[in-house]
């Protein structure tokens, strides 16, 4: 049975169709994240690593569904994550590229279902996250 979304919302509904299909995205965002960018094997401690990055992907989902949707609060973790990850070190470029790695996975999970909406809304959202970072410069 195929996997129905319920949002009008693109981007809620590239989540809700991953949602149907897929229990944990987790593991699919971060090997995708360390095979792009093999750097960022060094970047999470060893112990403990599956509960950060589950809870680190988990705040940006948050964030992204708050963003493109009410804009009730939650977004601006977005740009408080910005001078976090500054503080650690962590390039911008590399900040800007976790949000594209998120949209390539949800895209490789849903297959045909993705429609050209849904990746309008999220090329959309990641240009926008780039002037956002660009400003906090």
């Amino acid at each position: 049975m195929a996997a129905i979304a319920t949002s009008a919302n693109p981007i809620e509904q590239s989540f809700e169709l991953a949602a149907a299909l897929c229990d944990d995205l987790t593991p699919l965002v971060y090997r995708r994240l360390h095979a792009e960018r093999p750097e960022t094997l060094t970047m999470f401690r060893t112990e403990g690593s599956d509960l950060v990055k589950g809870a680190m992907l988990s705040m940006t989902i948050e964030a992204i569904l708050d963003y493109s949707g009410p804009r009730a609060g939650k977004f601006r973790m977005i740009e408080c994550e910005i001078s976090s990850h500054d503080a650690y070190g962590t390039p911008r470029e590399l900040f800007i590229t976790f949000f594209g790695v998120i949209a390539r996975t949800l895209q490789d999970v849903v297959g045909d279902a993705w429609t050209p909406e849904m990746d309008a809304e999220w090329r959309k959202l990641q240009a926008e996250i780039e002037a956002m970072v660009a400003q906090a410069a």
